[in-house]
């Protein structure tokens, strides 16, 4: 037999002792057992400090120095950010000075302009689908089409657009509106949309032309939003596909224009790790110029979690 039943010989098995070898844990950055009253703050410095409890605390780290800087920070945020009730979180994150702009999708803006209308926002699509009635709304579709086709033809984006519009309405709701929150805080406010995607294209008052326009607008103001990101931060939450993409080519330009972003930090904060969020906001922009990070969790934890310990 070329390979013979033949046990391996051992006896020459080299040796080291174990203090001698680099390791990858330390007790030094174990967990602490935080007091029954510690803050949320003292909970998270007892988080261990390794790998994703690192992370966080690197992340709240960045927030709080871009603040101290002035490097600017900027939050996109997705519907589902929206629906699970984080708005109170955001707004006060904008009046503590830890928000300098904000990207919403196009679901991002009605879902905030039905909550300041209604004061809830996010029907029951298995329910609405088989009778016709999903995305049937008539104050969604009327008001919100109109706000975009005359706020863009005065020159306006659709962020600006939508601004204008609540302002006179004055809605009952207006304190958990984001959008009325950044126009009081002087917060600018760009919204991306996919053609569509949302539920106000179903109905007839939407207008190919003030959408793509608005929205267009909207992306280069964005871009200038970015191009002053040096030693800021930039969070991409709840959107898988149209904000990292808006994000990855308002860097592109900003780079284009010889802007270096040197020190910029890149946040991703969802329940799933994806390839889009992951190569267009944590690994590619910050490629030998920054630090990225991704993390996983529900944003009606996490996000309220990075706000108290800030």
């Amino acid at each position: 037999m070329p390979f013979p039943y033949e046990e391996f010989d051992l006896s020459g098995v080299r040796t080291y002792p174990l203090a001698s070898r680099p390791s990858k844990v330390n007790a030094r950055d174990f967990a602490k057992v935080p007091a029954r009253d510690v803050s949320v703050a003292g909970l998270v410095d007892s988080l261990p400090d390794i790998l994703a409890g690192t992370d966080l605390k690197a992340v709240i780290a960045a927030l709080r120095a871009a603040r101290e800087s002035s490097g600017g920070i900027i939050w996109g945020v997705g519907a589902h950010v929206i629906k699970t009730g984080l708005s109170p979180v955001l707004i006060d994150l904008m009046e503590r000075g830890f928000m300098s702009a904000l990207a919403l999708t196009g679901a991002g803006i009605i879902h905030d302009f039905e909550l300041a209308l209604a004061g809830s926002t996010s029907e029951d699509v298995d329910e609405a689908l088989g009778p016709g009635r999903f995305g049937m709304a008539d104050e969604t579709a009327t008001l919100l089409n109109a706000a975009i086709n005359e706020g863009v033809a005065r020159g306006l984006g659709i962020g600006q657009a939508v601004v204008a519009r609540l302002n006179a309405l004055a809605p009952p709701y207006a304190n958990l509106s984001l959008v009325s929150a950044a126009a009081r805080l002087q917060i600018p406010v760009t919204v991306h949309i996919a053609i569509g995607t949302d539920i106000i294209h179903m109905h007839p008052h939407a207008s190919g032309a003030a959408i793509g326009e608005g929205s267009l607008r909207d992306f280069r103001y964005f871009v200038s939003s970015v191009a002053r990101l040096r030693r800021g931060v930039y969070l991409n939450c709840g959107s898988a596909v149209v904000l990292p993409e808006v994000f990855l080519k308002a860097v592109a330009l900003a780079r284009n224009q010889g802007i270096p972003l040197d020190g910029l930090t890149t946040v991703n904060i969802d329940f799933l790790r994806m390839y889009r969020p992951h190569t267009n906001v944590v690994s590619r922009p910050v490629a030998g110029i920054g630090k990225g990070y991704s993390l996983v969790g529900h944003h009606e934890i996490l996000i309220p979690l990075i706000a108290a310990a800030l």
